[in-house]
């Protein structure tokens, strides 16, 4: 498996999918702890019409669902716990934001494989200054949860004492929540829109059923992603399948052998 090494797009591959997978066994951990994993889904549909309409205009399709994942993630994120309970409407939204990005996939000119990588990812399609592209979004974000980890935390599990403490709650979640899209973009490079809850939300899900502290469930996080990611690449590799069937096939395994530890 190391000869695959000696490939450019093998190696664009794994730094593309360490990267995602870091940022998004991260924050996905602390959807996890905040009960908040439907807001990685809606992301994951709202940033479907962005990558469609980037893809349309001759845009990054990484551009395109970064720009409007931030939009929408920002303002769940000010709308707070109304948004939760308005699951109708929250529905509804998911519904128009698929059908635009179905037209805007139907007015789509170019090459037909940029919609299947817009769907289930491309990662050994991923060039060098995407990468550069990546690992600077990756650098802000981890920046931005240094600094407001113990915030965070604080206030995902004692959310009332923390507003007793005068810490903001609003604008905690909506810090959070352009977090989360820039984590779900990474991650869409990866396994794709369709599949990028599973990425997100299932190394952290998988650890909190193994563990029973917080560090050793975050760091168990983040290398249950980074194993599963790498393997998912080299399976790709051996048996020319997508990296996709093979990340989430392994995610999925490993929840179900976690779910039969824990009982």
């Amino acid at each position: 498996m190391l000869d695959y090494l000696h490939y450019e797009f093998v190696r664009h591959a794994l730094v593309a999918g360490s990267l995602a997978a870091v940022l998004g066994a991260i924050v996905g951990y602390f959807v996890i702890l905040r009960h908040i994993s439907f807001a990685v889904h809606a992301l994951a549909h709202i940033g479907f019409t962005g990558a469609t309409g980037a893809a349309m205009l001759g845009l990054s399709s990484l551009e395109g669902m970064l720009a409007i994942a931030i939009v929408a993630g920002v303002t769940m994120g000010a709308i707070g716990e109304r948004l939760q309970r308005s699951d109708v409407a929250i529905g509804m939204v998911l519904s128009v934001a698929l059908g635009v990005g179905m037209l805007f996939l139907s007015l789509y000119q170019g090459f037909s494989g940029q919609a299947t990588s817009i769907l289930f990812g491309n990662i050994f399609g991923i060039t060098g200054e995407q990468v550069m592209q990546m690992f600077l979004l990756f650098l802000m974000t981890g920046v931005l949860l240094l600094i407001g980890s113990r915030r965070l935390l604080f206030a995902s599990l004692h959310p009332d004492l923390a507003e007793a403490r005068g810490i903001s709650l609003t604008y905690l979640s909506m810090s959070f929540m352009l977090l989360i899209a820039v984590a779900v973009s990474l991650a869409s490079q990866v396994v794709g829109i369709l599949l990028v809850f599973a990425l997100v939300i299932g190394p952290a899900s998988i650890a909190t059923r193994l563990t029973r502290y917080f560090w050793s469930g975050f760091f168990g996080s983040i290398a249950i992603a980074l194993i599963t990611v790498w393997s998912g690449i080299f399976l790709a590799c051996l048996t020319n399948w997508p990296p996709s069937f093979w990340i989430t096939g392994i995610l999925f395994l490993s929840y179900i052998a976690a779910e039969i530890v824990k009982r």
